[in-house]
């Protein structure tokens, strides 16, 4: 492939994006903060590391408690070990008042992402809003979710490397409409 192709096919899912639920999510999040809840941001493999950079510029640039469960190694292979891999996104401390960001391809799938399924149940029986970024028809977080920005799957040979790559950039939208920090640069 070349670079001018994949350039092509990002500009036109860029253009594609739904605003209006880019809006809906940030609105979310600002309602998050005003009630001084915690987000909780699930994602597996590349979403995980998305994951992880949405909670440094969530919590240093726009106040809002943020943590992913990927982010602790121990906890999570210990949780893995003596409880299952499904259970790994399950948090006890959980309340009503907090949000789940969900990054997935898939956007939970029962027979591939079952955790990010489980943990989708168990926020909706708290009553914590679902929110999302997801690739394919958003899957299970579409499903159950709140707020959530489907990545059009218009590439579907490169449906993971954009949605991936789109999880940055909503993210970073996000960030903006929500910063309160200035960055330094």
């Amino acid at each position: 492939m070349k670079a001018s192709s994949y350039i092509g096919e990002a500009v036109t899912i860029l253009s594609s994006l739904d605003r209006d639920e880019m809006e809906r999510l940030a609105d979310e999040l600002k309602s998050l903060r005003e009630r001084k809840g915690r987000l909780f941001i699930i994602g597996l493999g590349g979403s995980a590391a998305n994951a992880s950079h949405a909670v440094n510029d969530f919590r240093k640039l726009c106040a809002i408690e943020a943590y992913a469960p990927t982010d602790n190694v121990a906890e999570l292979t210990a949780r893995a070990n003596d409880e299952g891999f499904n259970t790994i996104f399950f948090n006890r401390f959980w309340e009503k008042n907090d949000s789940l960001l969900v990054l997935s391809v898939g956007g939970g799938a029962l027979n591939v992402s079952f955790n990010i399924c489980l943990a989708i149940d168990k926020a909706k029986e708290i009553g914590m809003p679902i929110l999302g970024i997801v690739g394919r028809d958003g899957g299970y977080t579409k499903l159950h979710g709140d707020a959530v920005v489907v990545i059009p799957p218009l590439f579907p040979d490169r449906v993971t490397p954009h949605t991936e790559s789109f999880q940055s950039v909503i993210l970073h939208y996000l960030v903006t409409a929500l910063q309160i920090t200035a960055t330094k640069w």
